[in-house]
């Protein structure tokens, strides 16, 4: 942890500043001294949350309303005996218990991903010796070496660095390493410029150093993330938030609803206690829709299902729900909307700027000068320039499982690349001019340089790295086959023209060696050097990211993007990617000037969001969500970790995404594609549309069932249904005809509507109009074939026969109306059906023929036979009964679009 007395940041005061305020020195800390200070400070842990033990946790899973009522569906019809729907019903429960009761773990597990990124152990110096210890024992004032490979054990204030490279892309998302430096940063610098840190967790690519321990445990950079993974709060999706308000709703009106009933039969039709309250059981089945959960449940796996196949792993049921109703998504932009591979797109030279073409590591590509391809082998200084950058270099370029890859620093790997775009052949040319010695990269100079001696005693020097750099080195520069004098104003013109690009800018330059020279000093490159060229480099945008950006634009969803990286570059890739507002960019430090109140609104007008922190990215999502926002947050580093908890769908990258990021999100894309989460949003589109359909479905078929048994009770009449044959057709139609519903296949304009408001009530107007009328239609059609039957001289038993089987084939005519909810359903693709709904229909008509003709079904449910004349009766009702509701539909529409023209 830090030291007390300290105010101003680590990063901003000088390396004795630092050591004075830790007491500590270069020799680091006596053991004496480090053990007292573990005790005072604590192991350098992450701290374990308190946890609920097992048994809790998964008996909170019944903490529900919907939950009670199922559970009250089930006593009732183990009650009536019917053991086997009870057991049903039960089997429900316990499975959506289950899988609440896994996903209980997910920020805990993500907090264990995160600890395991920490070093294991770590070398320091005590006492002026150097020894490794465990890093859980390192403390504050502790002096660490670090070096290529290894883990950074805590948060270090460097000093005495060569060459140090660190992947600090689990913390900035960015892929590239950073160059340290020694020198104190200003105190507002984002995490990704404070260049005299190497922070926990991340990862030494390159060079060695020194530097001091300032933060340990919770108190590092990461340890901060792990304790905002501890405080931010998972939001309930808009499904989960709507079905408990229809459970309260559902819940209260059935009781009042049985309460009236019992009241009503006692007191006017002086019905026995036990025969009414038998009826009301009757009637509190008849109402519960217990299939409805399990239809959820299974609509939405059936939609994890088709995910799976799009590349995208959903790792919480609901989440795929709302991916329909989401209407922002912020992406990160390395490996998500971008390759993540480096790439040169621009050569410059003596008065030409050159376009290169084709993009990640593959060797192809094309030249272009002012939009005309051209041939490289004709432009030798063009050569000579990617030459350069082939041999001042550690990359190597290989092909692996079919795929181009580069071993060793991106940006190295990109200029190989670009020589064998020229049709070098790369192995020859570093054979022709094998290295002798080199300088390796050092951020205090801002350059690389290496020798080389070629096989007839040629001896060059080439040196790579930052343009201003260079220019101080410089004296000449290459014109044609000739040097000329230095024009420091072009080369800085144009590197700042490559830069408003968005690109990095890398310069190149070379001077003759002495002869026989075998060794490289600085003194051989401070001055001298002739000036080649620049390189332009850019992570270019995926191709399908920005169709993908495209689609969502199409269906009103806005597109943020957060990076840690530069404004400049992040603007260029959203204008590539055709971002809304693209050119409009807030950086992190413009972020903390505004106000809680402002963001809000100035969130919504930015497309970029540069130089983030984690805390940022969790503001962002949190200000998105206030102004009423479903967001969706796409992220691979640790970084990310908690705005993706916080996000109503936090989406990981599966290749390059940390364990502590997949942890925290509900969904993973296998592939790292943008693209895919386009696909999502279509798929969580048409499984909501199921789902409205399924419920579209159940609801009136139980109201039907409700409104016969009240009919039957307020006229005093005999039940056209019983309670247990209820309980039958509930059971039958609801794992058939209404789980049809989930395989429907997504409407032709599904991309092409905007965003359903994310408070939108699942008991709509349309819904509630749709199920009293169908109630209404049902019951009136159940009841006239009873009465009819019953005039005919048919028996009680028989007339029920009757009566049920009318229910089965009025759902049977409703499910081809409700599987287009505006659209007419009398049409040939209305009337054929998708395989689903066909064997759903025939499984439904078999079991009936079962329910109908077996004699031990005819006793267990007191029914009787129906001859040829009575099923074509029913069969006729139930297509009166489509064309009525065709009818019903055709209105509604005429109503809702005058209702629209006002």
């Amino acid at each position: 942890m830090c030291a007390p007395s300290q105010k101003r940041p680590w990063h901003a005061i000088s390396v004795t500043e630092v050591i004075a305020a830790q007491d500590s020195g270069l020799n680091g800390l006596s053991t004496a001294e480090s053990e007292r200070r573990l005790i005072a400070f604590g192991q350098n842990l992450l701290l374990q949350p308190k946890r609920r033990g097992a048994l809790s946790r998964f008996l909170a899973q019944f903490n529900n309303l919907l939950i009670y009522v199922l559970l009250g569906a089930a006593l009732v019809t183990a009650a009536l005996g019917h053991w086997i729907d009870a057991q049903v019903i039960l089997a429900v429960v316990l499975i959506n218990a289950a899988i609440g009761f896994v996903q209980e773990g997910k920020a805990e597990r993500a907090l264990e991903a995160i600890r395991s990124m920490l070093a294991p152990a770590a070398s320091v110096i005590r006492s002026g010796a150097r020894i490794t210890i465990p890093a859980k024992d390192l403390v504050p004032g502790d002096v660490v070496l670090i070096e290529a490979g290894d883990r950074v054990p805590a948060d270090l204030r460097l000093f005495d660095l060569q060459g140090l490279k660190v992947d600090e892309s689990v913390l900035t998302g960015e892929s590239v390493p950073v160059a340290k430096d020694t020198e104190a940063v200003a105190e507002t610098a984002t995490l990704g410029d404070r260049l005299s840190m190497a922070f926990s967790g991340t990862l030494v690519t390159y060079g060695q150093a020194r530097g001091v321990v300032v933060a340990t445990a919770g108190h590092t950079e990461i340890g901060r993330i792990s304790g905002m993974l501890t405080e931010v709060t998972t939001l309930q999706t808009p499904l989960l938030s709507q079905m408990a308000v229809f459970a309260k709703w559902l819940t209260a009106g059935i009781l009042t609803l049985a309460a009236m009933v019992l009241a009503f039969g006692l007191l006017v039709r002086d019905y026995g206690f036990s025969e009414i309250f038998m009826a009301v059981v009757g009637l509190s089945v008849a109402a519960i829709p217990e299939g409805l959960p399990a239809i959820l449940t299974i609509t939405l796996a059936i939609g994890v299902q088709g995910m799976a196949r799009r590349k995208a792993i959903v790792r919480r049921l609901p989440a795929i729900e709302t991916l329909g109703s989401v209407s922002v998504i912020c992406s990160d932009k390395t490996g998500t909307l971008t390759r993540n591979e480096m790439t040169v797109a621009s050569i410059a030279t003596e008065r030409r700027i050159f376009d290169v073409s084709g993009v990640g590591y593959a060797p192809q590509g094309r030249f272009s000068l002012e939009g005309a391809d051209i041939d490289p082998q004709a432009y030798p200084l063009l050569r000579e320039v990617c030459l350069a950058g082939l041999l001042c270099n550690d990359a190597e370029l290989r092909e692996a499982d079919g795929r181009w890859v580069i071993d060793g620093d991106p940006t190295e790997g990109a200029l190989v690349v670009a020589a064998a775009k020229t049709g070098s052949d790369l192995g020859f040319e570093r054979r022709t001019w094998p290295r002798r010695d080199a300088i390796p990269f050092d951020s205090q100079h801002r350059f690389m340089a290496s020798l080389h001696h070629d096989h007839e005693g040629h001896v060059r020097i080439v040196v790579k790295g930052a343009p201003e750099r260079l220019l101080e080195m410089c004296s000449w520069q290459r014109n044609g086959d000739e040097d000329g004098a230095l024009d420091q104003r072009y080369w800085s013109e144009t590197a700042e023209k490559i830069a408003a690009r968005g690109q990095r800018v890398l310069a190149v330059a070379a001077k003759p060696g002495r002869d026989s020279q075998i060794d490289l000093k600085f003194g051989d490159v401070e001055d001298g050097l002739t000036f080649l060229g620049l390189f332009g480099l850019i992570d270019p945008p995926r191709e399908e990211a920005i169709a993908a950006v495209a689609n969502c634009r199409a269906a009103g969803i806005a597109v943020k993007m957060i990076t840690g990286d530069h404004a400049g570059t992040a603007v260029a890739v959203a204008r590539q990617l055709g971002l809304e507002n693209a050119d409009a960019v807030l950086t992190g430090a413009e972020l903390d000037a505004i106000s809680d109140e402002n963001l809000g609104r100035r969130v919504y007008e930015t497309a970029v969001f540069a130089r983030t922190s984690p805390a940022h990215k969790l503001r962002l999502v949190e200000a998105l969500q206030s102004e009423g926002g479903v967001v969706a947050m796409t992220g691979d580093g640790v970084n990310d970790a908690p705005a993706l908890k916080r996000a109503d769908v936090g989406i990981a990258m599966g290749l390059n995404g940390s364990e502590a990021a997949k942890e925290a999100a509900e969904m993973v894309l296998a592939d790292d594609n943008f693209a895919t989460i386009a696909d999502a949003v279509s798929e969580g589109r048409r499984v909501y549309d199921n789902l409205k359909k399924a419920i579209l479905f159940i609801l009136p078929t139980n109201g039907a069932e409700a409104c016969v048994l009240i009919g039957a009770i307020l006229l005093g009449s005999t039940l056209p249904i019983t309670a247990v044959q209820i309980l039958w057709v509930n059971m039958v139609t609801a794992v058939t005809l209404a789980l049809a519903l989930a395989f429907e296949p997504a409407e032709a304009n599904i991309m092409e509507r905007p965003p359903r408001p994310a408070k939108e009530a699942i008991l709509s107007p349309f819904l509630l109009w749709r199920t009293v009328f169908v109630s209404l239609l049902f019951t009136g059609a159940i009841f006239s074939e009873f009465i009819f039957a019953q005039s005919q001289g048919a028996s009680v038993e028989q007339a029920r026969g009757i009566a049920v089987n009318t229910l089965v084939v009025l759902e049977i005519f409703y499910l081809f109306s409700v599987r287009y909810l505006k659209g007419p359903s009398i049409t040939w693709r209305g009337v054929i059906g998708t395989p689903a709904v066909l064997i759903a229909v025939g499984v439904v008509i078999a079991l009936q023929v079962l329910f109908t003709y077996l004699p031990f079904m005819q006793l267990l449910f007191g029914v009787r036979s129906l001859d040829l004349l009575q099923g074509l009766q029913i069969i006729a009702i139930g297509v009166a009964v489509l064309l009525v509701l065709e009818l019903e539909k055709w209105g509604y529409r005429a109503v809702m679009n005058a209702v629209q023209r006002r």
